[in-house]
């Protein structure tokens, strides 16, 4: 979908992207994982970066697509999540 939009709109100066973020430190995911005391070291352990991410490296994502550093940048799926789906 990102793709096909991507090429839609370029032609009216419309950039589409997409941010996959992984585990975020939010309060939902700190209430199901801190739940269970050994959760966060079994997610943790899962990601090569050993930690989960912050609610604002994932805005700094997408500040960076919207900036005009990211303006040729278009039908990109930026995936944020310490190195997960990379292994």
């Amino acid at each position: 979908m990102t793709k096909t939009a991507a090429t839609e709109y370029a032609q009216s100066g419309i950039r589409v992207n997409a941010v996959c973020p992984g585990y975020i430190i939010t309060p939902l995911v700190d209430q199901s994982i801190l739940s269970d005391p050994g959760q966060k070291e079994k997610i943790t352990g899962r990601h090569p970066m050993s930690r989960l991410g912050n609610p604002e490296e994932i805005a700094e994502s997408v500040v960076w697509l919207c900036s005009d550093a990211a303006s040729f940048v278009t039908g990109h799926t930026m995936t944020v999540d310490g190195g997960y789906v990379a292994q």
